[in-house]
């Protein structure tokens, strides 16, 4: 992952220019573009590992940027949000973003946050392994994912919420675990990230298929993918 190209989204010229100092040191390689409508054409046009994203963009809102961007392509986003802004997290989320951070943020908190992400889009990249539970079929070396003959359209962190509840399919796993293996960071106080990332992959689910519930909120516990030949 050395050298992993950066795109960041910003119209705050003094704050691109000091991430791009630090992330430098990271060996990460960095662009900046100032305008939604820019960015979106470099992102769409060129190879990078992540995207860095800010919702108030001159040209075309953060927001516009992140819903034309995920019609043709998967790359990782990350948005930045100003506090306050719970409205815009949770859509963004919805409308395919990996994760938030908000404004004023740690330096080091941001560099964690991309090498969660790249850690986890390296590794879903390279394994080799197809998984089946029921009629839902996964296979992490095409990154695809069907239901019966039904591909189903999965961001990269979809995808990894739905690979690691097959690979516990029928029991519970936490919210704290799937954070940590989905998002690669421990579970923050009234964090509701891995459960719209949940949402999201329920929806589509159940838009492919119309076959009702397949995971299972349990109460204080987390969720489990339901495991067909064990109902009766």
């Amino acid at each position: 992952m050395r050298m992993a190209r950066v795109l960041i989204i910003d119209d705050d010229v003094e704050l691109c220019r000091l991430l791009a100092e630090r992330l430098s040191t990271e060996d990460f390689s960095i662009e900046a573009i100032h305008n939604g409508q820019q960015g979106l054409e470099r992102a769409l046009s060129h190879d990078y590992a992540l995207v860095i994203l800010d919702l108030m963009l001159p040209g075309m809102k953060g927001l516009d940027v992140l819903r034309h961007l995920r019609e043709r392509s998967t790359v990782p986003v990350l948005i930045l949000t100003a506090r306050g802004e719970d409205v815009d997290r949770i859509l963004g989320l919805e409308i395919g973003a990996d994760d938030y951070l908000p404004k004023p943020f740690n330096p080091r908190e941001l560099i964690a946050r991309i090498h969660a992400i790249l850690r986890r889009t390296h590794y879903t990249k390279n394994a080799a392994v197809s998984l089946v539970v029921d009629d839902i079929r996964l296979d992490s070396t095409a990154r695809e994912a069907w239901i019966n003959k039904t591909q189903l359209d999965l961001t990269s962190v979809e995808f990894s919420l739905l690979e690691t509840l097959l690979h516990h399919a029928g029991h519970v796993v936490t919210r704290e675990h799937l954070t940590e293996v989905v998002l690669g960071r421990k579970l923050g106080p009234f964090d509701r990230v891995i459960d719209v990332h949940i949402s999201n992959v329920r929806r589509k689910l159940t838009h492919a298929a119309d076959a009702g519930e397949r995971i299972k909120a349990v109460r204080g516990s987390g969720y489990l993918l339901i495991v067909r030949s064990e109902v009766t």
